[in-house]
């Protein structure tokens, strides 16, 4: 059974408000390990090392097979990954709150053969950036909602939605600022 957004209802969350600012422009990334599934297997990346050297868009979603995730946001990032290589970008990845096995599964159902779709289990890279929310009793810590081009390993374009938005990360707005 498929559940549209007016079955489940507005998610309640709370943005991430620490002593801390998250990740700006110009900053290079944390270290963190993101996971992938492949068909060798489990991989677990080091985003420093995977990203070096490259130009990567990089984009998260609160998680996987989520409306708004499904419907529009990777879909986009799916439609227009030619434009994107085209553009000079190396990778285009998708990060989520999710494991791997479920990150694999829904780029499978998705078509996204062209995107990394890379699991942050345990938050732990989305918390360096200080881009998580706590959607508590809806999904528990996620990441929030944002897209990044991180040229050698720095960010050198950040654009995260306010609550509920979906309006900056999308896929069109990322292409035409490169």
């Amino acid at each position: 059974m498929r559940l549209n957004k007016a079955q489940i209802g507005p998610p309640k969350f709370t943005v991430n408000h620490k002593d801390f600012s998250m990740i700006a422009q110009g900053q290079p990334l944390p270290a963190a390990t993101l996971g992938q599934l492949t068909e060798n297997g489990m991989v677990n990346h080091d985003v420093n090392e995977l990203f070096a050297n490259k130009k990567v868009v990089l984009f998260a979603v609160p998680g996987a097979f989520t409306p708004t995730c499904s419907e529009a946001h990777l879909p986009g990032y799916v439609v227009l990954a030619d434009q994107f290589k085209a553009k000079g970008v190396d990778i285009i990845a998708c990060v989520s709150v999710n494991d791997a096995f479920v990150m694999k599964a829904w780029g499978e159902a998705q078509n996204a053969s062209e995107l990394m779709m890379l699991a942050d289990g345990d938050a732990s890279f989305t918390k360096a950036l200080g881009l998580e929310m706590d959607t508590a009793g809806f999904g528990g810590i996620r990441s929030q909602r944002y897209a990044m081009v991180i040229d050698n390993g720095v960010v050198s374009l950040l654009n995260v939605e306010a609550p509920k938005s979906f309006e900056v990360s999308k896929a069109e707005v990322v292409l035409a600022a490169l």
